[in-house]
């Protein structure tokens, strides 16, 4: 017998459990019983906020939201003392069952003499807030399955992959409120759900990057490698995105995408604009300020566009960033440099009023890459007035019209697409880019492609750019992750086989 319980208690919190395919530790004939959260009753009777004491010196506070899919619901949980102040502050979600997905899980799993228990209430004194846990399903169920051995050789060809993300528990300063709110929780989910469907692999997660060191150095005798997808940067800076991999190469552990020295040239857009030119690659007419200077000269024509010459996920391009005359120009500059805080150099570049298009690669080129269509960004659906650009209120924004814009396929002359795939491999090579990456460009009034900037280690996300070009091929989200850990793995492989480190 197998029994698996949830407890919710104001102590305790722990996810919901899931049935797995050939559950190993069930005999043959093997009842299995698990008490779970009814899904029904928080869909429509969650409490958005409670709190109650734990005992005389601590009480906790809770504040919930349901996912967008409705699906999971997501949590805060703040534990305060009364002499020390918050000690625990944490997000979680779990993922809501009813009778209808838990009897189709089971089925699926192999169980037959599926049976429900009825549905129990909490028979509790306390009168404090019970949770997930106030409504509750019992259900029971056989495995009908013959002896089998162990398939040594078979789990022994499943990689053991530890993936790396942001650091949920972390200020992160490029998002709108510096915090992992209910969409960033709801794509990670996205990602961990996309990846226990990958069967040649078997995931371990790390995301507390206050013990990152010491638990890598526990886990590497037992991984192959690491799914670096850190991209907010260690400890969530940007500016640290180099660390994760430098790490990495330190410890010995090989890892998917780009290495140090590529994330740090692509981190400063005026380098990659001077690499860019020496290869007569085009790129905008640009001036480089740095925090010191108080005037500068533009040899070109408005509209300009003012951007922090180090930024990751559009920081400090908005609307406000395209200037049309020098007083606009100004107040540009002024609100990155006051009300961002940045004092690092700024480059103001011509403002390209052609279409934006993306070039996004998967593989290692020149033996073996994938070009995905190029898509570009359809901002019919903007009010007349606002610039056409692909910034800050486009990804982070709900509230924005910029919010409703849409990557398309391009419709760009065959030249065009033939110049910016030419330029976008020979920059993959030259820069030291692996695995995968996307490179941003756009056209002038006259239909010219110029490069913005190149992407190393682009978003992973289930709804970003990469994730869009994979679908207009047919390809699943699943299978994009699988694409990039397929070719990681294949390049280590020839590393290991030529001699070379794996991570390098």
């Amino acid at each position: 017998m197998f029994l698996a319980t949830v407890s919710a208690t104001s102590r305790s919190f722990r996810t919901t459990y899931e049935p797995k395919r050939n559950i190993p530790g069930l005999k043959p004939q093997g009842r299995f019983i698990i008490n779970v959260t009814d899904g029904e009753y928080p869909r429509e009777h969650i409490q958005s906020r409670s709190w109650d004491w734990i005992d005389k010196t601590l009480f906790v506070c809770r504040e919930r939201s349901l996912a967008q899919d409705r699906q999971r619901p997501i949590s805060r949980v703040v534990v305060t003392s009364v002499g020390k102040g918050v000690i625990v502050d944490q997000f979680y979600a779990e993922r809501l069952y009813t009778r209808e997905s838990l009897y189709e899980l089971l089925k699926t799993a192999g169980f037959s003499d599926i049976t429900f228990h009825g549905k129990f209430s909490s028979n509790s004194q306390r009168n404090q807030d019970l949770g997930l846990m106030e409504k509750r399903i019992v259900v029971a169920a056989v495995v009908r399955k013959e002896w089998t051995p162990q398939k040594k050789n078979k789990r022994s060809a499943v990689k053991n992959v530890v993936v790396i993300l942001g650091d949920p528990n972390k200020p992160d300063p490029i998002k709108p409120c510096c915090v992992f709110d209910d969409d960033d929780l709801y794509t990670i989910d996205r990602l961990k759900e996309a990846l226990r469907e990958l069967k040649d692999f078997r995931f371990t997660y790390l995301c507390t990057h206050d013990t990152l060191i010491h638990d890598l150095i526990k886990l590497k005798a037992k991984i192959d490698f690491v799914f670096n997808l850190c991209d907010e940067g260690f400890s969530n800076e940007a500016e640290r995105e180099l660390h994760v991999p430098a790490l990495l190469e330190m410890l010995g552990i090989p890892y998917t995408g780009s290495g140090p020295q590529c994330l740090t040239f692509c981190y400063d857009k005026s380098l990659v604009r001077g690499i860019a030119k020496e290869m007569d690659i085009p790129v905008p007419e640009a001036v480089f300020i740095k925090p010191e200077d108080t005037a500068f000269e533009l040899h070109y024509d408005f509209p300009v566009i003012a951007k922090p010459n180090f930024g990751d996920s559009s920081f400090g391009i908005t609307q406000r960033s395209v200037a049309y005359n020098p007083e606009e120009l100004t107040n540009a500059i002024s609100e990155i440099r006051e009300k961002l805080g940045y004092d690092k150099p700024i480059l103001v570049e011509e403002f390209l009023s052609g279409k934006d298009l993306s070039v996004g690669i998967i593989g290692n080129p020149p033996e073996s890459y994938t070009v995905l269509p190029i898509v570009e960004e359809d901002y019919s659906s903007l009010p007349e007035g606002l610039p056409r650009i692909c910034g800050y209120e486009v990804k982070w924004l709900q509230e924005s019209p910029y919010w409703n814009i849409e990557s398309v396929r391009a419709g760009i002359p065959e030249e065009v697409e033939r110049n910016v795939v030419e330029w976008s491999l020979k920059l993959f090579e030259r820069l030291e880019c692996r695995d995968y990456a996307r490179f941003d460009w756009r056209l002038d009034a006259s239909g010219n492609p110029k490069l913005l900037e190149v992407n190393p280690n682009p978003g992973w996300c289930w709804d970003g750019h990469l994730a869009k070009m994979v679908a207009i091929t047919g390809m699943s989200y699943k299978e994009m992750l699988d694409a990039i850990l397929k070719t990681a793995e294949a390049r280590m492989h020839n590393d290991k086989k030529g001699g070379h480190k794996q991570s390098v």
